[in-house]
């Protein structure tokens, strides 16, 4: 089972800090799974404006196809403007709407302040229920103070809770398969 682990944003680095440490107690798990952390930040991106999908650059065009052909997603997102990133929502923009289908995800927010907590609610959680992924209940925000000044993730809260994400991911992945049809849904991109 291939497992994306992916950092939302072009710039900075605590979210894939966060994706690192979620990774290592996956491993934990013993479950056997591959994972890959995939940046948006090594991609060159274009605005989604409807034009087929071999216009868009190869890049683009790659991390899409590695997005659709994958198993399941730990997504962390840094929050901007009490938003998601503009990158991340236009990548979800370029996805068959049954790429994500029944597969399992779960959501990581980073942000400046405590009050953005609920954006990954309010904002993410929407888009992946629209891909009907089946989205793990305990979402984990980040906030600045959870790190110490060499960038390392130190709240031990904070940890604790990636821990028990990472633990629930794999039964959601587990449960995957047994829902997404025999016949492969469609993959491919509509021109």
């Amino acid at each position: 089972m291939k497992i994306l682990l992916v950092d939302g944003t072009v710039l900075g680095r605590k979210t894939g800090v966060v994706l690192e440490k979620v990774q290592q107690y996956l491993e934990e798990t013993k479950c056997g799974f591959e994972f890959e952390l995939v940046s948006l930040a090594d991609a060159e991106h274009a605005i989604v404006d409807g034009r087929p999908f071999d216009q868009y650059p190869e890049s683009m065009q790659q991390l899409v196809t590695k997005i659709q052909e994958a198993d399941g997603y730990i997504i962390a997102s840094p929050i901007f403007q009490g938003s998601i990133p503009g990158v991340l929502k236009n990548v979800f923009d370029m996805l068959h709407p049954k790429a994500m289908r029944y597969k399992p995800v779960s959501m990581i927010g980073n942000g400046g302040t405590y009050q953005h907590h609920l954006v990954i609610e309010n904002q993410l959680k929407p888009i992946l229920d629209y891909f009907r992924c089946l989205v793990t209940p305990n979402y984990v925000y980040t906030h600045r103070d959870h790190f110490n000044e060499n960038n390392e993730l130190v709240d031990e809260d904070v940890l604790a809770r990636l821990q028990e994400m990472a633990r629930v991911f794999v039964h959601y992945a587990e449960m995957g398969p047994k829902l997404r049809p025999q016949d492969a849904l469609d993959q491919g991109h509509e021109e």
